[in-house]
């Protein structure tokens, strides 16, 4: 079976060429490198990941992400974040695709909190045309920001990134309404990446029980062909209780999935969205 994580995040140990931002948000020691995230893929199986620019690293410098991109094109697919304020960040995004291994852009609000934006839906037009798929970074707050933009973008292949941080707890039908609301739009995907998204979203370990009907609740409202299992890498950053192989083995054990479903859910989606179906087992 094919398995694509389909969000990770990297650091690089050269500082010095990969600078990161002011105060910036670092994995533990000797973790979320590129050689322990093969590592990880080599002992679990997994076949090919998506790179996620580490913005509370980095920022909006999405130098490392492509290169890597471009280094690993035949098993990682980049993904990048543009300041949704700047005017050339459209203009940036095209250029970009002549020359790069970039497969998406990791769409966020603006500093004042708005997704249904000028400058957001220029971007948006920008990956569309690039042949892109936007992975919106949102919670359920922007969800009528965020209809209003897929009434306007039909043909845009878009992620919802961590399910759009979907959380045991007391915010969880709220979360589950706004994804059944944004499950109507059939080129909207759910990216199962919430179950390692903090600590608190795993608090006891595997198998994460408190989030296996919720994860079930989105597979239902998505359908498996919507969506794209993700590890949070490194996990000892964001989700510490939980490992990367768990991160697997809750999907292929844990929450009781068809062989059909899980084939989709750990790799066929992924591998349509951000790879064009060109990997094969």
């Amino acid at each position: 079976m094919l398995i694509v994580d389909s969000h990770a995040h990297l650091f690089s140990p050269n500082e010095k060429k990969y600078k990161p931002r002011k105060n910036p948000s670092r994995a533990p020691e000797g973790k979320g490198t590129l050689e322990h995230l093969r590592r990880e893929m080599e002992a679990t199986g997994v076949d090919a990941v998506c790179a996620v620019q580490v913005s509370g690293f980095y920022g909006f410098d999405n130098s490392y992400v492509i290169d890597l991109a471009d280094e690993h094109r035949d098993w990682l697919a980049g993904i990048i974040t543009l300041d949704p304020e700047r005017a050339d960040s459209p203009r940036k995004l095209g250029s970009l695709m002549n020359r790069t291994w970039v497969r998406g852009l990791r769409s966020i609000p603006t500093r004042r909190g708005r997704i249904d934006d000028h400058n957001v839906r220029a971007l948006w037009t920008a990956a569309r045309d690039a042949g892109l798929t936007v992975n919106l970074q949102i919670d359920a707050s922007l969800a009528d920001e965020a209809a209003r933009l897929l009434d306007d973008f039909p043909d845009l292949l878009v992620a919802l990134d961590h399910s759009m941080k979907l959380q045991a707890g007391p915010r969880v039908a709220e979360t589950l309404s706004a994804l059944d609301r944004l499950a109507r739009y059939p080129n909207v995907h759910a990216k199962l990446s919430n179950i390692a998204n903090g600590p608190e979203a795993c608090p006891d370990g595997y198998p994460c029980a408190n989030f296996h009907e919720p994860i079930k609740e989105v597979i239902k409202m998505f359908g498996p062909e919507r969506c794209a299992w993700g590890s949070h890498f490194p996990l000892e950053k964001y989700s510490p209780k939980l490992t990367y192989a768990e991160s697997v083995k809750a999907y292929t054990e844990a929450l009781g999935l068809s062989g059909r479903d899980q084939a989709e859910i750990l790799g066929g989606t992924a591998n349509r969205l951000w790879f064009g179906g060109r990997l094969s087992e």
